[in-house]
């Protein structure tokens, strides 16, 4: 589904949250790479779509209601087999109704296992006196507790990204800390600058989160993401 398609069908529904699965879809359309992340509707295409995507897999409950997964334990992760993916999707389902029992979940995304690498944050926020903002950071918990990003205003030019990766405090870490893989940074940057050019032509954008991007030695690959509309 194109990226208008994705759009004008949550305003449709009066939605502003899109699910991770249409976040990744547009995403994926304006050049970024994500993961491989597909709806099942019911436990027996979870394990159908598990078996199409290969184990090891994560499962995620889909609902625009329920912002935080892993607090609603709504995730689970490295699901070796199937006997693993049936147990998983029930509990997500009964601990998300718990958790929210007025969500509307549609079940929940099926996606491949990422690979360890570097965990980076990539967004943008709408600034009330500047507007569209992209930022760039170490992501995972680093984040949360070092506050380590760089933001520059929409739109951005290749020379703004390779600022942004180089001005955080954690950038050792990118390029190889204590035997550590280097991250692609040329990768990131590219990444940055097709982020800022999708926001700069895609009005009605108000916030979009994509924490984490695995970043490796040679490549990188957004493993969660969300977008917000404005209303």
């Amino acid at each position: 589904m194109a990226t208008a398609e994705i759009l004008s069908k949550a305003r449709d529904q009066k939605r502003t949250v899109l699910t991770e699965i249409e976040a990744k879809q547009i995403l994926g359309e304006a050049g970024i790479p994500c993961t491989k992340t597909v709806l099942a509707a019911t436990r027996e295409e979870a394990v159908s779509i598990s078996e199409g995507i290969g184990y090891p897999v994560v499962l995620k409950v889909s609902s625009v209601d329920i912002s935080h997964k892993s607090d609603a334990g709504g995730v689970k992760v490295n699901l070796a087999d199937r006997a693993a993916v049936e147990t998983a999707y029930e509990e997500i389902m009964a601990s998300c109704r718990v958790y929210a029992p007025d969500a509307d979940i549609e079940g929940v995304s099926v996606q491949g296992m990422a690979a360890k690498g570097t965990e980076i944050i990539m967004g943008m926020i709408r600034d009330a006196s500047f507007g569209p903002v992209v930022m760039f950071g170490l992501g995972g918990i680093l984040v949360e507790v070092l506050k380590d990003v760089s933001f520059r205003i929409v739109p951005i030019e290749k020379a703004d990204a390779i600022a942004m990766t180089g001005e955080i405090q954690g950038r050792k870490l990118l390029e190889g800390y204590r035997g550590q893989d280097p991250a692609d940074i040329a990768r990131l940057q590219d990444m940055l600058v097709k982020l800022s050019d999708f926001v700069d032509r895609t009005p009605g954008i108000e916030e979009i989160d994509m924490n984490p991007v695995f970043a490796y030695r040679d490549g990188a690959v957004v493993v969660d993401a969300r977008i917000i509309l404005s209303p």
